[in-house]
């Protein structure tokens, strides 16, 4: 029997069992054996296996983003070193200079593209606007630098693709769509509760002010609100915002938590405001909504606009107006036949073309031309 290759995900930011790193690519790649996986977190939990990947936890330490910048990202290349893996593949860009190292010992690294991270700095709340310019700068230089030097990149939307195929030709676009199955139910639409959801990190900067706003002027609806808020002052702030008192807050839900939820709401929200780093994005739980069935109320971009129109499974709205958004929400509770309907449709359209399946072939793919 041959040895399997070993393969490493490191990330410094995620949590262990991030859907994207550990649910989808990760045990993709380890089941039927295909590779022996590792996964290096910094989360304080410990180390443990499980669907047949080895997950170490690096050292954690208190402080801000430099400490993660420092200390944590050595506690990662520490533990990247004892894990002797053929292939690094890096999930965030304070972890390209060791993923340069692992080059230098001869070792193949893959950076996994998230978001465009330059873009990304630009929408900083708490950077000042000539900061957000330098540092967007200077990453974009450094990205530009250090990326062609990799043995492949692996984007998150066709646009991140776009950007990197200028930089590093062996790039390839893996989107972070919804796996078959795992969310699809088949609860009978009069049995749903009159509730819309939004699913995610909860910002100012993703519409949460808005949202509940909209609440204050609906006439039949509540909102479950499942996520974790980017800080309290934006907790307070929701708080004290028009429509609260229509708010079911959840917190944080595991998988199975966002599957029930799923299952009793009558539509999902994505509505993130007009930043550079939203409008070409894809955003994975507008897919999420998709395939439970539930039609989506999202922001009006070009792109998003593409899909729920070609697939007719979805409201378009202005994210900046609460009015727009209570419209969409109105419609969808007054008119059951057609809002299921939409959700049929984009229950069909992930079958067809935005699921994992299909971007778990295109990840083995490079795998194998990476690992022969």
């Amino acid at each position: 029997m041959s040895k399997l290759s070993k393969i490493c995900h490191l990330t410094s930011v995620h949590k262990r069992y991030d859907t994207r790193i550990f649910v989808k690519e990760c045990c993709s790649l380890a089941k039927n054996n295909l590779y022996a996986v590792t996964l290096i977190v910094a989360d304080g939990l410990g180390d443990e296996i499980t669907h047949n990947v080895t997950i170490l936890d690096a050292e954690v330490r208190k402080g801000g983003r430099l400490t993660r910048f420092t200390h944590t990202v050595l506690s990662i290349y520490a533990k990247a070193l004892i894990a002797d893996a053929d292939l690094y593949h890096l999930h965030d860009p304070e972890l390209i200079p060791i993923g340069l190292k692992l080059k230098r010992l001869g070792k193949k690294v893959v950076f996994d593209a998230h978001e465009d991270f330059p873009k990304q700095i630009l929408s900083k709340p708490y950077l000042s606007k000539p900061t957000k310019l330098i540092l967007s700068r200077v990453s974009e230089a450094y990205e530009r630098y250090a990326c062609r030097k990799l043995d492949a990149i692996v984007a998150a939307t066709p646009f991140i693709r776009d950007k990197f195929v200028q930089i590093n030709p062996h790039t390839v676009d893996i989107n972070n769509f919804p796996i078959l199955g795992e969310l699809t139910n088949d609860t009978p639409w009069d049995e749903k509760r009159n509730e819309v959801c939004y699913i995610g990190g909860i910002a100012k900067i993703r519409g949460i002010i808005e949202i509940v706003e909209a609440m204050s002027h609906t006439d039949n609806a509540r909102l479950s609100l499942a996520g974790s808020f980017e800080s309290d002052q934006t907790r307070i702030y929701a708080l004290h915002t028009p429509g609260w008192d229509k708010v079911n807050e959840l917190g944080f839900l595991d998988r199975a938590g966002v599957a029930d939820l799923l299952r009793y709401s009558k539509a999902g929200l994505v509505t993130l405001h007009p930043t550079q780093n939203y409008i070409d994005a894809l955003p994975v739980k507008m897919f999420e909504y998709m395939a439970a069935g539930i039609p989506v109320i999202a922001s009006d971009f070009p792109l998003w606009r593409s899909i729920l129109e070609s697939n007719c499974c979805g409201l378009l709205v202005d994210p900046l107006n609460p009015l727009d958004i209570t419209k969409a929400i109105d419609y969808l509770i007054a008119y059951p036949k057609e809002a299921q309907m939409m959700g049929k449709n984009g229950q069909q359209a992930v079958r067809e073309l935005y699921n994992w399946q299909r971007e778990e072939e295109k990840l083995i793919t490079l795998y194998k031309e990476l690992l022969p």
